[in-house]
C-alpha cells in the first residue's frame, strides 16, 4: 500500500545511512499496528460493532501508513489530532453522498482537488492530505447507510486517537534540531566570520575594533563547521565552510517538519531570514582574505569605517543568534540603518575629496561589499524579529520585500491560494491529476458496481506519481504483487473458511510484516501483504470466500489502468517540463527589474523615479521554487543537459535585494555626469538582453541576437571625469556579481555549448 519511493531511495543510500531509516519504518510499523489492533479486536469480538471496528482499523492505517507526516513522535501526533475533526466531516460528507453514483462523484472531484492543493500550506498538510483522502473514499461507496454515522464517527475517533497516543509514547520518532536552531548556528558562524573581517580591516587601517559582542562555540564540531560534520574534519578552506554552513538552510536539507513552507507571517520570516543569511555567508566568503592595505589617508579612514561596520555586523549576528536560541527578540542600542546611512556618508565626504585622497578602487569596490553585508544583516534581523514576534506590525522598509509583515493573516493565505491557481503551478497539477483519476474512479466503480469498490480508488492514490513514467513503474510492481497477494489471500479463504479466529490470529502479525516489510522491499511486496491483511480483516466482518482475493486483482487493475491513463493524459512529464517554463519566466522578469533599478538611480532630481514593482519576480520565484522542489523529487537522472536552476533562483534573490537596498541607500546627492548615466545604463540594457536570451532558451524559443561589442566602459573607475560616487561603484559591485552568475547559468545551458557566444561583461 505504501509508494516504493522509500525503498527505492534507501537502496542508493550508505548503509549507516539507511540503519536509522530502517529502525524508522519498524517503529512506525509497529505503532500502526498496535493502534489499528487496540481499536478493531474489542469493536469486533466485544461489542460487535463491525462498522466502528472497520473506520477503527483503518483510521490508524490511513493517517499512520497512507500518510508521510514528518516530524517527530509529538509534532505527528498533534497533526493527527488536528485532521481528525476535518476526517470526521469527511466521513459524514461521503456517507451522506453515497445515496447516488453521480453525487459521490462530484463530491470525490471536489474532496480530490481540495486536500491534494492543501499541499501549498506546507509539508504538514500535504502529508495528511492522502489519509483524509481515504476517509472519504471509504464512506461514499454503498450501501447508503445514514444511520450508521454515528458507528463510523466513534469508530474514526478512537482509532486516531489511539494512533496519537502511540506516537507519542510508543517507540516515539525522535526530535530533530528545529528550524531556529539551525539559523541560530549559521547566524553565530556569520558573526565569527564578520568579527575576522572586522579585525582584519582594522588591522589594515592601523586602528582596533571594538568587540563583536558575545560569542558562542557551536555545537557539533570545531567553530564554523558545518552541523553534521565530524569534529577534527575541516572543510576544504574559509569560503568554503562558510558556504557549507549556508547550504545547511537550504530546504532540500532540513527534515521536512522543520521547513518554513507555510504561508503564514512566521513561516515567511523565518524563511526570509534563512535566505538573507545564506546571501550573508557567501559575502563573507566571497570578501575572501584580508583587507588590501591602505594606499592614502582616506583608504585607512575608509578601512576603520569597513572595520567599524563589519563589528557592528558580528553584533548583530551574535544578539540575533541569542534570540532565535531563547525566542525572545533582544533589541541593540543602536540602528543597523542608521549606521549604514553613517558608513554611506563617510564614504561621499571620501569620494568627493581631492582626487589625490580618494580611496583606490578595490578599497571602494571592499566598502561596496561591506554595504551589502550590512543590509543582509539588517535584513536578517529584521525577519527574525518579525518571526519571533509573529503578530502584525507596521510597514517595514523596503515594504517590497516585507510587505507580510503589515498584511493580514487572511490576505497571506488568500495570496498563497491564489497565486497557485495557474495551470503554470506543479501543485495545481497534481491536484487536478489526482481529482480528475479519483473521480474517474469513483464513476467506474460505481458505474460498474465493483464489489469493495473503494479498493479501485485507494489504487489510484496510492500508486499515482507526478510523471507517467513513474506511475508505470509503480502499477507494473503493484500489479505483480497484487496477483501474488490475491492468490495466497485466495488459498488462505479456502483453506480457513469461516474460522474467524484463525484470521483474527492472522491479521495483526500481518499488518505488522505489511507496513514494515513493504516500506523497505517495494511497492510489489507491500502490496501482496497488504492484500493479505484486508482478506483477513474483512473475513472477520462478514463470511468470505476466495472470490475476495479476486475483487481485489479487478479493482487494483482498474484503480491501475485508471490512474495510468491520468498520468498520460494530465502533465505526463510532472515537473520537469514546467520547471523549464518557470525558470524561462522568471528570467524574463529579471531585464525590466535590472533596467528599471538603475533607471531609478539615475533619475534627475535623484529620487524623482518610480521603483519597477517586485511582485511578477516574488510570483514567478515561488512558482519556479515548487516546480524545482518537485522536480528533486522525481526519480531519474538530474544530471542531464539543462540549465542550473538552483543558480537562477539564486540570482532571483540577489536581484530582489538588489533593488531595492540600492535605492534606499544610495541615491546620488546630485546627478551623474553623463558619461556615467551612458556607462550604467549600457551595462543595465547588456544585462537585461542576455537574461532575455536565458529565458528563450530555457523556454525552447529563438533566442535574440546577441549585442554587438561596445566600446562604453567596462567600470565606473574607466568614465572620464566622473567621480567613483559610493551609488556608481556598488552599482558596478551589484551589475558585476550579476554578470558572474549569468555566465554560470548561460554555461549551464546546453544549446550554448557549441560555440555561441557568452555573456559580455557589463
Amino acid at each position: 500500500m505504501t509508494g516504493a519511493r522509500t525503498s527505492e531511495k534507501s537502496r542508493h543510500q550508505h548503509p549507516d545511512t539507511r540503519k536509522p531509516e530502517r529502525k524508522a519504518i519498524v517503529h512506525r510499523a509497529v505503532r500502526v499496528t498496535v493502534a489499528a489492533s487496540a481499536g478493531f479486536y474489542p469493536l469486533v469480538y466485544g461489542l460487535h460493532q463491525p462498522s466502528m471496528s472497520l473506520y477503527a482499523l483503518f483510521g490508524p492505517v490511513a493517517l499512520g501508513m497512507l500518510s508521510p507526516i514528518p516530524g517527530s513522535g509529538r509534532q505527528r501526533a498533534a497533526v493527527m489530532l488536528r485532521a481528525l475533526p476535518v476526517g470526521l466531516v469527511l466521513v459524514a460528507l461521503g456517507t451522506a453522498l453515497a445515496v447516488r453514483t453521480w453525487a459521490a462523484v462530484l463530491g470525490m472531484l471536489v474532496v480530490g482537488f481540495t486536500l491534494a492543493f492543501a499541499a501549498v500550506a506546507g509539508p504538514r498538510p500535504a502529508g495528511a492530505a492522502p489519509g483524509l483522502q481515504l476517509f472519504y473514499i471509504l464512506a461514499c461507496f454503498p450501501p447508503y447507510a445514514p444511520e450508521t454515522l454515528g458507528a463510523r464517527l466513534a469508530g474514526l475517533t478512537l482509532g486516531v486517537l489511539l494512533l496519537a497516543a502511540c506516537e507519542v509514547f510508543l517507540l516515539p520518532a525522535p526530535p530533530t534540531a528545529s528550524y531556529r536552531e539551525s539559523l541560530a548556528y549559521a547566524v553565530e558562524a556569520a558573526g565569527r566570520a564578520a568579527n575576522e573581517a572586522a579585525v582584519s580591516s582594522a588591522g589594515a587601517a592601523g586602528t582596533t575594533t571594538p568587540d563583536a559582542g558575545p560569542r558562542h562555540d557551536a555545537p557539533g564540531g570545531p567553530p564554523g563547521s558545518p552541523p553534521g560534520s565530524p569534529a577534527g574534519k575541516p572543510v576544504d578552506s574559509w569560503a568554503d565552510r562558510l558556504r557549507a554552513i549556508g547550504q545547511q538552510l537550504r530546504f532540500s536539507q532540513l527534515p521536512p517538519a522543520e521547513r518554513p513552507a507555510g504561508a503564514g507571517r512566521v513561516d515567511r520570516a523565518m524563511a526570509q531570514a534563512g535566505t538573507a543569511t545564506r546571501t550573508l555567508l557567501d559575502q563573507l566568503a566571497r570578501l575572501g582574505g584580508p583587507a588590501p592595505t591602505a594606499t592614502t589617508r582616506n583608504g585607512a579612514d575608509a578601512d576603520a569605517a569597513s572595520a567599524d561596520l563589519l563589528s557592528r555586523i558580528a553584533a548583530l549576528c551574535a544578539t540575533t543568534a541569542a534570540a532565535l536560541r531563547t525566542g525572545r527578540p533582544q533589541p541593540l542600542p543602536w540602528s543597523m540603518e542608521q549606521a549604514i546611512r553613517d558608513f554611506q556618508a563617510v564614504r561621499v565626504r571620501q569620494a568627493t575629496g581631492p582626487p589625490q585622497a580618494v580611496p583606490a578602487v578595490p578599497e571602494l569596490r571592499r566598502q561596496a561589499a561591506v554595504l551589502g553585508m550590512a543590509e543582509s544583516a539588517r535584513m536578517l534581523e529584521t525577519a527574525v524579529r518579525v518571526g519571533l514576534d509573529g503578530r502584525r506590525t507596521g510597514p517595514i522598509p523596503p515594504r517590497e520585500l516585507f510587505w507580510y509583515a503589515d498584511s493580514a493573516t487572511a490576505r497571506l493565505w488568500w495570496r498563497r491560494l491564489v497565486g497557485n491557481m495557474t495551470l503554470h503551478s506543479v501543485q495545481f497539477q497534481n491536484a487536478v491529476r489526482t481529482a480528475l483519476g479519483l473521480g474517474a474512479a469513483r464513476l467506474v466503480a460505481g458505474s460498474l458496481d465493483l464489489t469493495h469498490g473503494f479498493w479501485v480508488l485507494l489504487a489510484v492514490l496510492t500508486l499515482g506519481r507526478t510523471t507517467a513514467g513513474e506511475t508505470w513503474a509503480a502499477v507494473r510492481s503493484a500489479l505483480v504483487g497484487t496477483l501474488v497477494g490475491a492468490v495466497a489471500a485466495g488459498t488462505l479463504l479456502l483453506v480457513l473458511g469461516r474460522h474467524t479466529e484463525a484470521y483474527a490470529a492472522v491479521l495483526a502479525p500481518g499488518m505488522l510484516a505489511a507496513f514494515a516489510l513493504g516500506p523497505l522491499l517495494g511497492i510489489a511486496w507491500a502490496q501482496a501483504l497488504f492484500t493479505l491483511v484486508v482478506s483477513a480483516a474483512f473475513a472477520q466482518l462478514a463470511p468470505a470466500s476466495w472470490q475476495l482475493a479476486e475483487a481485489r486483482i479487478v479493482d487494483v487493475v482498474t484503480g491501475s489502468v485508471i490512474g495510468l491513463l491520468c498520468g498520460l493524459i494530465a502533465w505526463p512529464a510532472g515537473a520537469r517540463r514546467e520547471v523549464g517554463r518557470a525558470v524561462a519566466g522568471l528570467l524574463d522578469s529579471y531585464g525590466p527589474l535590472i533596467t528599471g533599478t538603475v533607471g531609478a538611480l539615475l533619475a534627475n532630481p535623484p529620487g524623482s523615479a518610480s521603483l519597477p514593482s517586485t511582485y511578477p519576480t516574488m510570483h514567478r520565484l515561488r512558482l519556479a521554487e515548487t516546480a524545482y522542489a518537485q522536480y528533486r523529487t522525481e526519480p531519474g537522472e538530474h544530471s542531464v543537459a539543462h540549465a542550473d536552476w538552483q543558480a537562477v533562483l539564486i540570482t532571483a534573490n540577489h536581484i530582489l535585494v538588489g533593488s531595492r537596498w540600492l535605492p534606499r541607500f544610495d541615491l546620488p546627492p546630485v546627478g551623474v555626469t553623463p558619461e556615467a548615466d551612458v556607462w550604467a545604463r549600457t551595462s543595465a540594457d547588456r544585462l537585461a538582453l542576455t537574461t532575455a536570451r536565458l529565458a528563450a532558451l530555457c523556454a525552447g524559443r529563438k533566442p535574440p541576437p546577441e549585442p554587438s561589442p561596445s566600446s562604453a566602459p567596462h567600470s565606473p573607475a574607466e568614465v572620464p571625469g566622473a567621480p567613483p560616487l559610493p551609488m556608481l561603484i556598488d552599482l558596478e559591485v551589484w551589475l558585476s556579481s550579476l554578470t558572474m552568475e549569468l555566465r554560470h547559468i548561460e554555461r549551464s545551458v546546453p544549446p550554448l555549448r557549441s560555440g555561441t557566444p557568452k555573456t559580455p561583461s557589463p
